[in-house]
């Protein structure tokens, strides 16, 4: 325990393995679970059952676990779970559930986490993704893998983020973004696809060109949703190398609530 910080206050109970490194003046209540390698920087507060991953850090002055923001919410004991290797940045504001909608926040592994973002109770989000400062998600959120979120950003509750997209600089999003697009502005516009994204992480010509149908017959050829579809389910024959990928975007429009931002 040689690694906290004197003046951080550790309550009893809280599991913190011993490479964690506290500092000062923290605050880590009684139900806090800290992995391996983790860092937790001054002015810090973990609260409530929150179980944080190894080799993860978290910068100075962020809440983690705090009560909800819900007005339903009266003290029921729900969670916040969070993977390895995250970076969160100063100012970030993560909260836990609330019972009626599964009790519990999570956030995956790998994420770049910038300063003042704000998730809500009952987010899910998944692994390697970057929010920029200022990300705000209300309730209910899910954003899938690889998703990039610019600054000043405010994602409205339910809403879902396939895998892949790219919100830009200061948009507000009120409606399910599809995997693989790119997205920006007040109302939400589609701009294209997220290109470069998918270069980056490696995806070949093929399956990139099978990507580009998709984009086209959702936003490009003028037809309805469920004409889009249609269309989308015979890609594979002729783009096999983006079957998966084209199962993933039709998997989200299954599951989409709100309807897709078009």
């Amino acid at each position: 325990m040689s690694n906290i910080h004197p003046t951080a206050i550790v309550e009893a109970g809280a599991r913190i393995d011993p490479s964690v490194t506290v500092g000062p003046y923290a605050v880590i209540g009684a139900q806090v679970v800290i992995g391996p390698g983790s860092s937790v920087g001054p002015h810090c507060v973990i609260q409530g059952r929150t179980t944080i991953g190894k080799d993860n850090r978290i910068f100075q002055f962020a809440s983690l676990g705090a009560d909800p923001q819900d007005k339903k919410y009266r003290g029921e004991d729900t969670e916040l779970v969070i993977g390895d290797r995250n970076t969160v940045r100063e100012f970030c504001t993560f909260n836990r559930g609330v019972p009626g909608a599964g009790g519990k926040t999570s956030i995956g592994d790998d994420n770049w986490i910038m300063a003042y973002t704000h998730i809500a109770h009952d987010c899910h989000v998944g692994n390697h993704t970057t929010m920029a400062n200022n990300t705000t998600l209300a309730g209910h959120v899910l954003i899938g893998d690889w998703v990039t979120v610019g600054g000043l950003t405010g994602i409205h509750q339910f809403v879902k983020v396939g895998a892949h997209a790219m919100i830009g600089f200061s948009s507000a999003v009120s409606q399910d973004v599809p995997p693989f697009m790119m997205v920006d502005g007040n109302p939400l516009s589609v701009r294209g696809l997220n290109l470069e994204g998918l270069r980056r992480r490696g995806f070949s010509a093929e399956r990139v060109a099978g990507i580009k149908q998709v984009h086209r017959a959702l936003y490009r050829q003028g037809l309805t949703l469920e004409a889009a579809r249609a269309a989308m389910a015979d890609l594979p024959a002729s783009h096999p190398d983006a079957a998966s990928d084209v199962a993933l975007v039709l998997a989200f429009l299954d599951a989409s609530t709100r309807g897709i931002a078009r």
